[in-house]
């Protein structure tokens, strides 16, 4: 890359993201100067007033929050607050190639698990790095933009274990009211819709890496699919949360588009709240308390306290107002309210990083050399789609497989395979490397020298749908500001483990079909370090790499678990309702009760767009 190339590139990356990382700072500063109110409109929404009232109060503008705040708002007579301790978003949140760069940035909490025993055995202090979103938009705004509803014997299996109004035939449709489907090939499927406010499209640049993956897969018998559609089963290119090539998060689908034509919705960035504020006497909701620029203030709901601040931050906040386990707030000293099982169990997605395979390509896997300064007019100046500047962190396509020891029905996948067109030498260990928490001698080993070659090659990251395997969730104090501890406990089942091994093996196959033999596919054979007393490649080899090269893929469920009443395990019921609780709700993915078929952002807005229906119908009149 010449110097001219470098300079302009990384300046321009390098600015949109010292925005993102700097944005408290800058506020800060900016308030000392006393020119708030000249920035006001453009880099805050709203400056909140002391003591202010809204009929609903909204935690956190990730996918469910933003798609509740722009529902209830549709209503003129309710006022609507949005709470958010984040800022907003930049460039180079609706770059989809820098989504490792965001894992840096203060859009990210940065969260770490407590150390884990038997997985993340490669990470600093084996432990996990588990990113969530912290900004308008959430998760939506740095996460890989996959598009996975889930299948349909997920929510039917929430259905039948009580949850009334969460079937298949019932979720649907809400699915379907979010989305605004550019899908080639599939503008006449009755599994898509094209009048939603989220942008769904097919990721527009394909590598011939790609291209060769998803015709191995068909060789080895995966039929090409909609994953979204009637089968899950089967390999597709991917579907993303792209709106002509860049990111279409939940702030750009749901409140941009109408924050300037409502008056009666207030935006709240910078703000973090740290307890809802309830009457022990009625067990009723009536506010809540929160930071702003190093102040306290509180808001009253009339109606309403609605918790969508994700599956990590929204127990924390019940923990910390009084409802939740008797043990765990009676040890930190938090009066008890309401004995629930909040953060009592905690599921997720492992993966494992890799397979890695090498090929004969030339300029197929994504580096930061081969960005072009023609690249990036044509991506941000010429709005091309079809950029290295589009890739969606790398992910092309995905396959869903069924592994031979599979207890499930025939038509509900156990493995997904997440084909990426590089590995985390693509950002040349600046990005992926820190943000998963890799260990250098781990990085120098197997991707360094991918890094100095500059050698085309990709992975095959394998997904476990169904772990066995759970955590918690629990408060280490009462400080709101400190983190909750974190411990899912990955691969306590030994079972997890053999199902990605089952993923992993089917890699190896599809890499052996002649699409990919073409390319001169072949597995990396460097050992990954500590499980050098295995035989490379056997199967004892890869369950220490499964156990060392452990990754998740930010999908965690079942924090604030639904269940009907009389479920020991449920902390809201079907309506979303807090459990025991009068006018407090929990709208977001830690109302999951299971590890979903899926990725989780498409459900977020799905539960949103639930939510929203729920208590419009009980406030309708009032």
């Amino acid at each position: 890359m010449s110097p001219l190339r470098c300079l302009f590139l990384y300046a321009l990356l390098a600015a949109a993201l010292l925005v993102s990382a700097q944005q408290n700072r800058l506020l800060t500063q900016i308030e000392q100067l006393g020119l708030v109110n000249v920035i006001e409109q453009t880099i805050r929404p709203n400056v909140p007033k002391q003591g202010a009232n809204y009929d609903f109060i909204i935690v956190g503008a990730g996918a469910a929050g933003c798609t509740l705040a722009a529902r209830l708002s549709e209503n003129p007579k309710w006022r609507v607050a949005l709470i958010e301790a984040g800022g907003v978003e930049n460039i180079a949140h609706h770059t989809p190639v820098l989504t490792g760069q965001l894992l840096q940035t203060a859009s990210n909490w940065g969260y770490r698990t407590v150390p884990q025993r038997l997985a993340c055995r490669g990470m600093h202090n084996n432990e996990c790095s588990v990113p969530r979103g912290k900004g308008l938009g959430g998760t939506s705004s740095i996460s890989n933009m996959i598009y996975n509803r889930g299948n349909r014997r997920d929510f039917d299996g929430w259905a039948a274990a009580g949850n009334e109004g969460w079937s298949y035939a019932d979720v649907l449709p809400l699915f379907l009211r979010t989305e605004n489907a550019q899908l080639k090939g599939l503008e006449h499927s009755p599994y898509h819709n094209h009048s939603g406010p989220l942008s769904v499209e097919y990721v527009r640049y394909r590598s011939d890496l790609a291209r060769a993956f998803v015709d191995a897969s068909a060789q080895a018998g995966h039929q090409r699919t909609d994953y979204n559609g009637e089968s899950q089963l089967g390999v597709s290119y991917v579907q993303a949360t792209t709106r002509n090539g860049r990111r279409h998060s939940a702030f750009s689908a749901y409140i941009r588009p109408v924050r300037d034509n409502r008056s009666n919705l207030d935006i709240f960035a910078f703000s973090r709240v740290t307890r809802v504020l309830i009457d022990e006497t009625t067990k009723a909701a009536y506010g809540i308390e929160f930071n702003y620029m190093r102040k306290s203030y509180t808001f009253k709901a009339h109606k309403e306290v609605i918790l969508s601040a994700g599956a990590f931050n929204s127990p924390q906040l019940l923990m910390l107002s009084g409802v939740g386990p008797e043990d765990n707030l009676k040890a930190i000293g938090v009066p008890l309210i309401q004995p629930l099982p909040v953060g009592r169990r905690l599921y997720d997605h492992m993966c494992h990083f890799g397979p890695t395979f090498v090929t004969n390509t030339t300029g197929q896997t994504l580096y930061p050399s081969r960005i072009s300064v023609a690249d990036i007019i044509s991506f941000y100046l010429a709005g091309n789609p079809g950029t290295w500047l589009s890739s969606i962190g790398g992910v092309e396509a995905l396959a869903f497989l069924k592994s031979p020891r599979s207890k499930l029905p025939a038509d509900w996948p156990d493995i997904e395979l997440v084909m990426v067109a590089g590995s985390l030498a693509s950002d040349e260990g600046t990005a992926l490397k820190l943000g998963a928490n890799i260990r250098d001698d781990i990085y120098d080993a197997l991707y360094r020298p991918l890094q100095l070659s500059q050698q085309d090659h990709f992975t095959l990251l394998v997904m476990q749908f169904h772990p066995k395997s759970i955590g918690r969730l629990w408060l280490r104090d009462r400080n709101p500001l400190h983190w909750p501890k974190i411990d899912p406990k990955y691969f306590i089942e030994p079972e997890d483990v053999e199902f990605i091994l089952d993923g992993i093996k089917e890699s190896i196959r599809i890499s052996r079909m002649p699409a990919l033999q073409a390319i001169g596919a072949r597995l990396l054979d460097r050992r990954v370090p500590g499980c050098d007393e295995h035989e490379f490649a056997s199967d004892d080899y890869w369950r220490c790499s499964i156990r060392t090269l452990s990754y998740t893929l930010h999908h965690q469920v079942a924090t604030c678990r639904m269940g009907p009443e009389g479920d020991p395990t449920a902390v809201v019921s079907p309506q979303l309702r807090v459990h025991g609780m009068r006018k407090l709700r929990v709208v977001d993915t830690s109302i999951i009760p299971l590890p979903p078929t899926a990725h989780t952002n498409a459900a977020a807005y799905m539960i949103g767009e639930k939510g929203s229906d729920l208590i419009r119908a009980d406030w309708s009149g009032k």
